[in-house]
């Protein structure tokens, strides 16, 4: 008989988690305050000081890995990196491992940021052969963020989503899709941010869901920059698209609220996670309502009746459909 997973070994669908960050350690482990779980940089535990408060704040909560070091797209990969993430995951048990689809390694030296990748083969087949020494040292399956854009390469043989899935596909890991990320290369020039979103899920290949703020420039060429900071609330042109994240997607996926700079209170990021609780919530509604009105459609077999069903379709596809607005499709 399987044992049954306690608190701190699943992830809630139904509720956001958040970035744990060192200025609240000393809140959370005197409140214990209502959130899902936590995301933790592994690369921050080398302080044994930190590594003994997210010990004390696991016994509470779930916790997920996301690497900012790992640089999965480094032609020389730095495996002996590996040891150390495995000795960490074998003491706090993270339910979830992610890295980035970038590098910042290089020569035996880190770079302070994560690079782009070229998207051709040559990259696909470098990208592929590290997440798999990854799992393969790490003995599980990994999950791959898709970048934030600022500049594209002319030799790109794929489209940036292509790249991402044929890299999940031939690996074995999973995707996690960063919504922010989708919008600020959007904003940059990059890919329509729903065809992007729609194509990843249909993938059947995500596993996370990231949502975080962003800032905008101005540069000296009054060209406007979108930067992927997460230093402020999540925009509402994400959370939109996060409702139609939310309206794609057959099943649950875990999602996580990230702060990494300009840290708030912890009541602020309580507070989106609060909103993404609240969209959740809202979409399964809507949910539900769209498969019995469907249902209830399904019996009747003329083409009024077929185009209705499309209709319902498109109707339920956000949070802000309004519930008179759904009863009226069908009068």
């Amino acid at each position: 008989m399987a044992c049954k997973k306690n608190k701190a070994e699943t992830l809630s669908l139904a509720a956001p988690g958040i970035s744990l960050k060192s200025l609240h350690y000393e809140q959370i482990l005197d409140t214990k305050p209502n959130v899902s779980w936590f995301e933790v940089h592994p690369e921050n535990l080398k302080s044994g000081m930190t590594l003994s408060y997210v010990e004390r704040i696991r016994q509470d909560y779930p916790l997920s890995f996301h690497s900012v070091g790992l640089s999965l797209g480094s032609a020389v990969f730095n495996e002996a990196y590996l040891d150390f993430l495995k000795e960490m995951i074998v003491r706090l048990s993270p339910v979830l491992f992610s890295g980035h689809v970038a590098w910042n390694y290089a020569e035996g030296a880190y770079i302070d940021d994560l690079l782009p990748l070229p998207y051709n083969d040559e990259s696909l087949c470098v990208l592929v052969d590290n997440i798999q020494k990854t799992q393969d040292v790490l003995q599980r399956h990994i999950l791959i963020e898709n970048p934030s854009s600022y500049v594209g390469f002319e030799n790109n043989s794929y489209t940036e989503c292509d790249f991402v899935i044929n890299a999940a596909k031939k690996s074995g890991c999973g995707i996690l899709l960063d919504l922010n990320n989708i919008y600020v290369s959007h904003k940059n020039g990059g890919e329509n941010p729903k065809e992007y979103i729609k194509k990843m899920i249909k993938s059947g290949l995500v596993r996370e869901i990231h949502l975080g703020g962003h800032d905008i420039f101005k540069l000296p060429s009054e060209e406007v920059v979108f930067l992927d900071t997460h230093s402020t609330r999540v925009a509402s042109s994400v959370w939109d698209l996060f409702d139609y994240c939310l309206s794609l997607s057959r099943v649950s996926i875990p999602v996580l609220i990230e702060w990494d700079q300009n840290l708030p209170s912890l009541d602020v990021l309580l507070a989106e996670a609060e909103i993404g609780k609240h969209i959740w919530h809202v979409m399964q509604h809507l949910k539900q309502l769209q498969h019995r009105f469907k249902k209830i459609l399904g019996g009747q077999k003329d083409e009024a009746c077929s185009a209705q069903v499309v209709n319902v379709d498109r109707l339920f596809c956000t949070r802000k459909t309004k519930q008179s607005d759904c009863y009226q499709a069908f009068t």
